[in-house]
């Protein structure tokens, strides 16, 4: 079961607040500021700081141009 638009709406970053993005893979969220991706597991979102990696910029764009 996917994370409901409703929970996306509510949860934020723990670290600097800002709203967090499901990634296109469903796989994990992600911060839109500070770029953390906190991974979902069993449907759960896991918002743990020490559990987050930061992502470098632009890694979503690569991902998708190996896709098409």
């Amino acid at each position: 079961m996917p994370i409901s638009q409703d929970l996306l709406e509510i949860l934020a970053c723990p670290a600097c607040k800002a709203k967090v993005e499901l990634k296109p893979d469903g796989s994990a969220l992600k911060c839109v500021e500070c770029r953390r991706v906190y991974p979902i597991r069993d449907d759960i979102p896991v918002m743990l700081v020490d559990e987050a990696k930061i992502e470098p910029e632009g890694a979503d764009e690569q991902a998708e141009q190996k896709i098409e």
